[in-house]
């Protein structure tokens, strides 16, 4: 906990506890208020937040940077991987259940259109979320946190997921 009183440390402590000394309790001290404030004292503070400002939570009007997207599309592709493995069980159980199932399958994926979107769909969710789980992974470390690095991380990771789209598409097709 710091010390909002910017006391030596051993008056904070004897504070915290409600004593100086072990002795008595000190009441005219209290803790700060809990809002956001810059010290302008030992015991003073202004807000630092204007609390009039309007709040805009209209999420169509807000223009987000690309970092921010591609964190949003990350786990936008971590549900569709989620509901897609529904679907991508099923047909590994099929496919494994007997030769026929595997027949049907392959010939599911070769000649449904539907079929072929729904893999395309999950090849591409599964691309992109592996490229910005990388970024993720990599922003963890520490590495590339700074403004620039990271929309140059977001770009590349979208780069790169917009080739892994488009190879996924001539596989399936």
């Amino acid at each position: 906990m710091t010390n909002p009183y910017n006391l030596p440390s051993r008056d904070w402590r004897d504070i915290r506890l409600g004593t100086v000394d072990g002795l008595r309790p000190r009441p005219f001290l209290k803790p700060p208020p809990l809002r956001a404030c810059v010290r302008v004292g030992p015991r003073e503070c202004v807000r630092a937040v204007n609390s009039k400002r309007p709040v805009n939570l209209d999420l169509t009007t807000i223009k987000f940077p690309l970092p921010a997207l591609t964190s949003i599309a990350h786990r936008i592709t971590g549900v569709i991987l989620f509901v897609g493995l529904v679907f991508a069980l099923w047909a590994l159980d099929a496919s494994l259940s007997s030769p026929q199932g595997f027949e049907a399958v392959r010939e599911t994926l070769a000649t449904n259109f539907l079929a072929k979107i729904v893999a395309w769909g999950l090849l591409s969710a599964l691309g992109f979320h592996f490229v910005a789980g990388i970024k993720h992974l990599l922003m963890d470390m520490d590495i590339g946190v700074e403004l620039e690095s990271a929309n140059r991380k977001a770009q590349v990771t979208v780069v790169i997921s917009a080739v892994l789209v488009v190879l996924a598409g001539v596989w399936v097709w």
